[in-house]
C-alpha cells in the first residue's frame, strides 16, 4: 500500500495540462489504456477537448496518444478497485474542473458461459466490485469535478438490461451491469434536480480485449457515434441509458 499513499507525491501522475486561451472543455475518463476507452479519448481530442485518461500501469496507448499530443493528454493512475487510490487520484485533481466525467474502466468473468451458480465467490466479487462499486466511488468522490453544465456519463451495456434478457448467458458480467445500472437510478434519486445530465451508456458489442473477436462491431463502428450521443446529452438534465444511436435502452 506504499505505493498508493504517495500516489499523489510520486510519478502517478503526469504533468497536468494547462487550460489553453481558447478554453478547451476536459474530459476525465477513467480507464483509457486501451479499447473503448482510448478510442473515446482518441475521438475527444478530434473534437477539440482535452483528455484527462486515467490507467492502472505504465506504457498503454493512451501513453502513446499522449506523445502525439503532449499538451492536450494528462495521465493519471488509478484502480478503481482500491479506495486509497480514489481518494489519491481526487487529491491530485483538487480545484479541476471537467466538462465531462465519463467512467469506463470494466472487466468481465474469465468464464462467461459460467451461471451464477458455478462462478467463484472470488471471481464474482472481482466483477461486481470493478463494474458496479468501484464506479460508484469514483462518481461520488469526483462529483464536485463536474460543473453544474457538465455530465457524467458511465460505460453500461445493453447486457445490463433486465427486461431485454430473453437468452441468457454471461450471468455474472449482465448481473454486473444490471447493479450499476440500479447503483446510478439511487445516484440520480439522491441527487435529483441536479442540473448534470447523467447517461448510462450501451455502446454495443465491439471487438475489443474484452468484446473478444466475435463482435460485430468495430471500435469504429461505435465510439463515434458515442462521442455524439454524449455531447447531445449535454443540457438535458436527469438520467437516461442509451445506446449508441441516442436510442433509450429498457430498464
Amino acid at each position: 500500500m506504499a505505493i498508493v499513499a504517495a500516489a499523489a507525491v510520486t510519478g502517478l501522475f503526469s504533468t497536468p495540462v494547462k487550460a489553453a486561451e481558447d478554453a478547451r472543455p476536459f474530459l476525465l475518463i477513467i480507464g483509457a489504456s486501451r479499447g473503448l476507452g482510448l478510442a473515446m479519448a482518441a475521438e475527444f481530442l478530434k473534437k477539440g477537448w482535452n483528455v484527462v485518461g486515467t490507467v492502472r500501469r505504465e506504457h498503454t496507448a493512451l501513453h502513446e496518444l499522449a506523445a502525439q499530443h503532449p499538451e492536450r493528454v494528462e495521465i493519471a493512475h488509478v484502480d478503481v478497485t482500491i479506495p486509497e487510490q480514489i481518494a489519491a487520484l481526487r487529491q491530485h485533481l483538487s480545484g479541476r474542473s471537467f466538462a465531462m466525467l465519463f467512467h469506463n474502466a470494466g472487466t468481465a468473468d474469465a468464464n462467461q458461459d459460467q451461471t451464477i451458480a458455478q462462478v467463484s465467490t472470488e471471481e464474482f466479487q472481482r466483477v461486481m466490485v470493478t463494474n458496479a462499486l468501484g464506479p460508484l466511488r469514483v462518481i461520488e468522490s469526483l462529483e464536485d469535478l463536474v460543473p453544474p453544465d457538465g455530465l457524467i456519463g458511465v460505460m453500461s451495456s445493453g447486457q445490463g438490461s433486465i427486461s431485454a434478457n430473453e437468452n441468457g448467458g454471461h450471468e455474472v458480467y449482465r448481473g454486473s451491469k444490471a447493479a450499476l445500472n440500479m447503483y446510478m437510478r439511487s445516484y440520480a434519486a439522491r441527487h435529483a434536480g441536479d442540473p448534470r445530465p447523467m447517461v448510462l451508456m450501451a455502446p454495443g458489442w465491439v471487438r475489443t480485449d474484452l468484446g473478444g473477436p466475435k463482435a460485430p462491431l468495430a471500435i469504429e463502428d461505435s465510439i463515434p457515434k458515442v462521442v455524439n450521443v454524449l455531447l447531445a446529452q449535454r443540457g438535458k438534465p436527469g438520467l437516461r441509458f442509451l445506446d449508441r444511436e441516442g436510442r433509450t435502452v429498457a430498464w
